[in-house]
């Protein structure tokens, strides 16, 4: 049978060929096309210099040299799926200067276009045999072709190779970020030059600790650990507590003993005319009512909420109106609706407020 499909290198690709083969240069094969071949399977023949119907022609993805074949060249080009809407039938390689280096037929194929309501992604390819590989430039443009499937996959494992042994080196190393100031080292080279101390000292921090001197915490137990002090309003030397002189200038810590801590209004006209660090006695907003239902002698009405009735000394009962019920009047106690106490506070949990003392 008769061999239907076939690529042949051009007259003017096999003189391109042997005249770099010759003076040792490169023919630099860049781009492919593929056409229609005006409706028919077309013959390639060697005096073409240009496809008979050329539909498309874009950068090669892929050129390389057949492991099984060295005299074998493998040109590879991706149509994404938003361009269609043609036959393929010939496909042709073309070098920097737009010369038709190699041409092809193919199986008839219809690439889709997106609109007729069908799109793929279709990879072409073209294989050529020449006497000298070694007189074309085997290399793609990175910037303006697509990966093929087959080409990612085979080169992943060495991409992930590469990457492993980075990180395993990386890994491995006593001091991989070298470049960096070490912050263990930098706190060793200041502690053994004093300035750590003194760093913390005027912080108000001691080492190992973060919370500054003065801060008042709530502790669970009634005795404070060691460098604490209670928040009792006791006073204190400056001379034996310099740093918590600076926070309590006046040399006595706030009594909380029993308090509540309310945050310093600061300007925002919640709790305004107070100054920070200043007490403030309970109180509790006004309540207002009325009883109905009196008159001049006795109490006639029902209570209800925080009144209620109650039976009046017969000795100050004045004689009843007629049709007046005698002997009543109306009392008020919160406590037949709410919780009550000696003073007006929330739910809490008594802790002991102690103040960090340097």
């Amino acid at each position: 049978m008769t061999q239907k499909y076939y690529a042949i290198v051009t007259n003017l690709g096999a003189a391109k060929i042997a005249n770099a083969a010759a003076l040792g240069t490169k023919l630099n094969i860049t781009q492919m096309a593929v056409g229609d071949g005006s409706g028919t399977l077309p013959t390639p023949n060697a005096s073409q210099t240009k496809l008979v119907n050329e539909v498309r022609r874009a950068a090669i993805n892929s050129l390389s040299v057949d492991e099984v074949n060295a005299s074998q060249i493998i040109a590879e080009q991706i149509i994404p799926e938003t361009e269609g809407g043609f036959w393929i039938r010939e496909m042709g390689l073309f070098d920097a200067d737009g010369t038709l280096i190699a041409v092809c037929n193919t199986p008839e194929t219809y690439k889709p276009a997106l609109q007729e309501g069908s799109g793929r992604t279709q990879t072409v390819r073209m294989i050529l045999i020449v006497n000298s590989t070694d007189a074309i430039t085997l290399k793609i443009d990175p910037s303006v072709v697509l990966a093929t499937r087959k080409y990612v996959d085979d080169n992943m494992l060495t991409v992930r190779q590469y990457a492993d042994d980075l990180m395993a080196e990386h890994v491995a190393a006593d001091n991989p970020h070298s470049q960096y100031l070490q912050t263990a080292n930098a706190l060793a080279e200041i502690k053994d030059a004093g300035l750590l101390a003194d760093l913390l000292k005027n912080l108000g921090l001691g080492e190992g600790s973060a919370v500054p001197v003065g801060v008042p915490i709530p502790w669970p137990t009634t005795k404070p650990p060691e460098g604490w002090l209670k928040c009792n309003g006791a006073s204190f030397s400056a001379t034996t507590y310099p740093i918590l002189a600076k926070v309590y200038p006046a040399l006595k810590l706030l009594d909380l003993r029993g308090e509540f801590i309310r945050g310093w209004d600061d300007g925002r006209g919640t709790d305004a005319g107070r100054s920070i660090g200043t007490a403030q006695g309970d109180a509790m907003r006004n309540l207002t009512g009325q009883v109905m239902g009196s008159n001049f002698y006795a109490f006639r009405g029902n209570s209800s909420g925080v009144f209620f009735n109650v039976a009046l000394d017969p000795g100050t009962i004045l004689a009843p109106q007629s049709g007046a019920s005698p002997g009543m009047t109306s009392a008020m106690d919160a406590s037949r609706q709410v919780p009550t106490a000696s003073e007006f506070r929330p739910r809490n949990i008594a802790l002991n407020y102690i103040v960090r003392a340097a």
